[in-house]
């Protein structure tokens, strides 16, 4: 929410008796927050933030050139009408379009649509094509079928948002919403300033948001990646547990049905671990690896949550989706002619097609359409050997081999013995 709040805090103070007093400084906070925006941008090849910059940017400095101070009547009322149609579909379009980083493939396209935007702009706002008869000073700036076009760039997003979840989107709804209040109460003067200035900065903030989010966690699966695990290792208190997690088989597994289908058991994992009792944190570590941080609470404490969460685990299954459905369909289809290549060429066409026939459905090699897989775990607790949470995690690795060797699908404590190093490094070896 920090878009939200910025909004919140631009508009209060737009609306206060302060406004009058922090006017003079307007002009930094403009150029910082385009500044601090176009910098980011370029510096995390984000060719989407850069150009909705300079679409806000160029709408707003058009709309103050042709309103002169009155955006009542003639070529200003058009200019705020156009701003408000153009400004939340450019944002839709570049959201749309193949992020490609600041390369020319990716900007020329951005270039020319920004350029016969304006082109278009300053033939429309010409005195001889604005409307002459002013509206009412008390009636919306903004016709109400122009509001489509922000309700449709609110609901994009929106929509982006539930499907990506970074919040560089959240970021384009609350500036979205600082245009519609630039263009709605104040197209222009001072306080078209501060909104402009702050639908920057809210980009700014939320690429800086998005950045952090793709650091510390883990894109494929949505949790907490690694970097995550290690920076929580160095908060840990006195009491606490720390268990490994492992899924059973993932290399077969992924050889015998494709890297996609791999992805997709590691992201119903990820879920059921995230939501694993005892108010464990799950970490993705690398590969098939997790990890789980439970804070205050003993290891034989933990041990009924992260059996329980086995048991969920294993419970579980999942729809192959439907293009590993057409792949595998495609791949009978390939078995299917060549058996019937090999068949007599002398027999007729139905005597061929009905053994095809017949040995498709019958097919050993035919994939199930639901899937489950199980996970063995090894957790540790400081003690008196392994006071650190390295050796912890070391004790973990080692009770999480154990439990490979008694079978997998099971939970193993660490135990009291001596940790050897070279032990550690053979268990996860052998989890291939």
């Amino acid at each position: 929410m920090p878009g939200g709040l910025l909004l919140a805090l631009a508009a209060a103070l737009v609306n206060s008796s302060l406004f009058v007093q922090v006017a003079p400084s307007l002009p930094f906070y403009y150029v910082g927050g385009f500044a601090a925006g176009l910098l980011l941008a370029w510096r995390f090849n984000s060719s989407r933030v850069l150009f909705s910059l300079l679409v806000l940017l160029v709408a707003h400095r058009a709309v103050d050139f042709f309103a002169a101070g009155q955006f009542h009547t003639g070529p200003g009322r058009t200019a705020v009408a156009l701003a408000a149609l153009l400004v939340p579909l450019n944002f839709i379009v570049f959201a749309a379009m193949r992020e490609r980083g600041l390369i020319i493939a990716g900007i020329a396209p951005r270039f020319g649509l920004l350029f016969l935007e304006s082109v278009v702009f300053a033939v429309l706002c010409r005195p001889e094509n604005s409307p002459a008869n002013p509206h009412h000073p008390g009636a919306a700036a903004i016709p109400i079928w122009i509001l489509l076009s922000f309700v449709a760039a609110i609901a994009v997003f929106v929509r982006r948002f539930f499907q990506t979840r970074k919040p560089i989107e959240p970021g384009f709804v609350w500036s979205v919403a600082a245009v519609f209040m630039w263009l709605e109460f104040a197209p222009v003067g001072k306080a078209s300033d501060a909104y402009v200035a702050t639908a920057a900065l809210i980009l700014a903030a939320s690429l800086i948001e998005t950045s952090y989010v793709l650091a510390y966690h883990d894109e494929l699966t949505g949790i907490r990646g690694r970097r995550a695990f290690n920076e929580s290792l160095l908060s840990l208190d006195q009491q606490y547990a720390i268990a490994i997690v492992d899924i059973d088989h993932f290399k077969k597994f992924n050889d015998t049905y494709g890297h996609d289908v791999g992805d997709q058991v590691l992201c119903m994992v990820a879920k059921r671990l995230s939501r694993v009792g005892g108010d464990g944190h799950a970490f993705r570590c690398g590969g098939e690896e997790f990890a789980i941080v439970f804070r205050n609470m003993s290891a034989k404490e933990a041990f009924d949550h992260l059996d329980a969460l086995r048991q969920i685990v294993e419970k579980s299954t999942f729809h192959m989706r439907g293009s590993d459905r057409r792949a595998e369909a495609k791949a009978e289809r390939t078995a299917g002619a060549s058996a019937e290549k090999s068949s007599n060429r002398r027999a007729s066409e139905l005597d061929r097609r009905k053994p095809a026939k017949k040995k498709t459905a019958a097919s050993p090699n035919r994939q199930p359409d639901y899937l489950s897989v199980t996970v063995s775990i090894g957790v540790a607790e400081p003690s008196t050997r392994y006071r650190q949470p390295e050796q912890v995690i070391q004790a973990a690795d080692q009770a999480l081999y154990r439990a490979k060797n008694k079978g997998r699908n099971r939970v193993e404590l660490a135990s009291t013995a001596p940790l050897r190093l070279a032990e550690s490094k053979h268990a996860k070896a052998s989890r291939l």
